[in-house]
């Protein structure tokens, strides 16, 4: 093949990560309140469901809320506020 090509990647440059620490860790799970966030990837639904089923089974005195945000990969305030506002953790699911 005496013709040259070009390849273009499309990543594009990777933006600037900046590190934040961790939430800190509830001492008792029981009369808490667990957002069960999923984030619209594929499966994310089942899984989450599986988690609540999981919680009710091991751990009743847990209030699990599954709650979605309006579209995936962007940020949703009115559900960021809600999950701040009455739940006491939030586990983001981000599918299989």
């Amino acid at each position: 093949m005496a013709d040259k090509i070009t390849v273009l990647d499309p990543r594009g440059y990777p933006p600037k990560v900046v590190g934040k620490r961790l939430a800190n860790r509830l001492s008792v799970l029981d009369g808490k309140v667990i957002y069960l966030i999923d984030a619209l990837f594929d499966n994310a639904d089942v899984f989450m469901d599986q988690l609540r089923c999981w919680f009710a089974d091991n751990l009743p005195g847990v209030e699990t809320r599954i709650i979605t945000p309006r579209e995936s990969w962007v940020d949703d305030p009115d559900m960021r506020s809600r999950v701040v506002a009455d739940g006491d953790a939030a586990i983001m699911g981000v599918g299989l």
